[in-house]
């Protein structure tokens, strides 16, 4: 018996595995197909070659497309393979050797846990660094994603030091409206204004402070110092507060942590994007048990329809629970629930879909 369960076991693995690789690699060919029709008028206007259409941006784009759709290749995968072997009646073969629901599970939770792994371990350190380049053929090619301004940027650069900037313009390097706050445990001891500031490309943390004006309180007593022009060396840059679009994709999830950690000391608000992204790698992952429970409870009971209505509900599923994630997410940048929440309600909501579903399932 324990043979035959083994044989079983290696033989639902072989199948969800390969049916899931089998439903990237068709998915992912048609998918690139659109994305080149779609986007060759302007790889010819702006005259990209060939071999970075291939190697930049395709070989990296694959990838990321199939890692960012993983939990719907998971979900077709497990309903396409286990509606088969429901209408064959093998399912029911297997329960009458006496393996239990809960039994036969195991080799697709197994065969789930290779893919959340293999997703987790690409999307955290490996596409990252591919999308380096294919969004720098993006930016280069097909649509800019630079940006070139920014307003009311405050961030602590140094202990109890707070800059901020109202307007910044990167053509210029130069930011309008500049203030510099000190204080000296809790209490401010300095506070410098001045109508412009500008960075110095040629040296790290450089500024030019023009028309200033700076406060120095001791006690009841206050100096006050004016100047037209002065070079400091403030512990900032513009990186640190411009943000490319979809720049998050670009780091591994140990440098998005770094990063997220260093903005949060500094006091900068925007990296809601960067905690979604850092929160929604381990996420999508971990969705991988839930839609393959799901998809194995939907569809391993021989109903009148079979595979066609099964695939139907599972991409309704599926699709619904990537709406689900884009939504919750768009509520985290825009709104006030925090970003580990909204990432993970989704894979909340469905687990308890899932834990219905096995219940209900055939025993």
């Amino acid at each position: 018996m324990g043979k035959i369960l083994k044989r079983l076991d290696w033989y639902i693995i072989k199948k969800f595995l390969g049916t899931y690789v089998f439903a990237i690699a068709l998915i992912i060919s048609i998918a690139v197909v659109f994305d080149f029709n779609e986007k060759v008028d302007k790889f010819m206007t702006n005259e990209a070659p060939w071999n970075a259409i291939v190697f930049d941006y395709y070989l990296n784009f694959i990838p990321y497309f199939a890692n960012l759709f993983s939990p719907l290749f998971v979900f077709i995968s497990v309903i396409f393979f286990t509606s088969k072997l429901a209408e064959n009646s093998e399912i029911i073969a297997m329960f009458s050797t006496g393996m239990s629901f809960k039994r036969m599970m195991r080799p697709y939770m197994i065969s789930a846990a290779v893919i959340a792994i293999v997703t987790f371990i690409l999307g955290s350190y490996v596409i990252p660094q591919g999308s380096v380049t294919r969004l720098a053929f993006e930016d280069k090619y097909v649509k800019r994603r630079a940006t070139t301004s920014a307003r009311n940027v405050q961030l602590e650069v140094d202990s109890g030091v707070i800059a901020y900037i109202e307007r910044y313009q990167n053509y210029n390097h130069t930011g309008f409206r500049f203030s510099l706050d000190k204080f000296d445990d809790k209490k401010l001891i300095s506070h410098l204004t001045a109508r412009s500031i500008t960075y110095d490309t040629t040296s790290t943390y450089k500024w030019t402070i023009r028309d200033y004006t700076i406060r120095e309180l001791k006690g009841l007593k206050e100096n006050i110092i004016t100047g037209t022009q002065m070079d400091t060396i403030i512990i900032m840059e513009p990186s640190d507060f411009l943000i490319a679009r979809n720049q998050q994709e670009m780091l591994t999830s140990p440098q998005l942590s770094e990063y997220i950690d260093k903005q949060k000391r500094r006091g900068f608000a925007n990296i809601k994007e960067f905690e979604i992204e850092y929160h929604r790698r381990i996420a999508m992952s971990f969705a991988s048990f839930i839609l393959t429970t799901i998809g194995v409870s939907l569809s391993s009971r021989k109903v009148k329809g079979g595979m066609g209505l099964h695939l139907g509900i599972g991409l309704g599923l599926s699709f619904s629970l990537i709406l689900f994630q884009t939504i919750s997410s768009t509520f985290a940048v825009n709104g006030s629930m925090p970003p580990v929440l909204a990432v993970w309600i989704p894979n909340i909501v469905y687990t308890f879909i899932a834990i219905y579903l096995y219940r209900k399932a055939p025993k």
